[in-house]
């Protein structure tokens, strides 16, 4: 296959929307203007880090589709995987300026968006090394979370590793036992799972990171890495390896929204270039660390040249 896709996530991309001053969204009359999303964040910072990363969604036909479409080629992010839907609307989002490391006021606009139609016959014949998915796409619709478990089925059978960021969304669910039911089924079928942790003990019923590492790791999952806040992070393997690895002291936190992607762009990464689970975690903890000194969700993701600086 001609250059060879190293990396293929799936989800919704909004246009966002965020107050320059803060305050009551109400009363803010300027805005920046910034491509969201979770899957997004983590091509983003794959893509930077220089592997060939493909994003697979639905936009709209719109001026806000065409500025996500824009955004994806500046990154370099492989737009092969993005359907344009001339029937349905791009999403967008209201965010609060953030002050003092609280967490922002988010408003979405997303409800029958163009990616909430995302369905298995959005996916073609894909082939990458690894497919990250997260519980954003699966929460969106029943037609996108079909499409998730089809890609999961179709890349492990090609041999291909897949992680699994729970990224719990309550509000886009019919329930929470719901919720637990469908993405635990995702992520029983995962390599790696990377769950905060109190989304962990909501997926688990454990309390503990060994105990919710445990009920993964015996349902076949190989590594978990949970991320423990102000702890940094914690983990194990199927082959028993665990422990935890320091969080990287930040000063100046910015805006939170993003940590967990980053999180996850450092252990891709790490993983795919063949380091250990330790070294891939705390790569994870340090661009964890980058994401949350910057206003935006995917601003403070390195390149390769930043990471080196870093020794991680």
């Amino acid at each position: 296959m001609h250059n060879p896709l190293d990396v293929i996530t799936i989800g919704e991309a909004m246009a966002m929307f965020v107050a320059t001053e803060s305050g009551d969204l109400a009363d803010a009359g300027q805005f920046i203007k910034r491509a969201a999303g979770a899957e997004l964040n983590v091509a983003t910072g794959l893509a930077r880090l220089g592997f060939k990363v493909r994003w697979v969604s639905r936009v709209g036909d719109d001026s806000f589709g065409r500025f996500i479409l824009n955004t994806l080629r500046q990154e370099g992010i492989d737009t092969g995987g993005v359907t344009i839907d001339g029937r349905y609307a791009t999403g967008f989002q209201l965010k609060s300026k953030a002050e003092n490391g609280t967490d922002p006021i988010v408003e979405y606009f997303r409800k029958g968006s163009a990616a909430s139609h995302l369905s298995p016959e959005d996916y073609h014949a894909q082939q990458a090394r690894h497919l990250h998915v997260s519980g954003v796409a699966a929460a969106l619709s029943t037609s996108s979370y079909a499409l998730l478990e089809h890609a999961v089925q179709s890349m492990k059978a090609q041999g291909s590793t897949i992680t699994f960021d729970p990224n719990l969304r309550p509000v886009l669910w019919n329930s929470e036992a719901e919720m637990v039911e469908k993405l635990n089924r995702l992520a029983f079928q995962a390599d790696w799972v990377l769950p905060g942790l109190k989304e962990g003990t909501i997926l688990t019923g454990e309390k503990t990171p060994e105990g919710i590492a445990d009920f993964y790791l015996q349902r076949g999952v190989s590594v978990v890495a949970i991320k423990t806040g102000a702890d940094g992070a914690w983990f194990k393997t199927a082959s028993g390896e665990q422990g935890a690895v320091a969080p990287v002291k930040v000063t100046n936190v910015v805006d939170t929204v993003g940590a967990g992607d980053g999180f996850a762009v450092g252990a891709i990464s790490a993983l795919l270039e063949g380091k250990s689970v330790r070294e891939a975690v705390r790569r994870g903890n340090a661009i964890g660390a980058l994401a949350i000194q910057v206003p935006g969700d995917s601003e403070g993701l390195p390149t390769r040249t930043e990471l080196a600086a870093l020794h991680v």
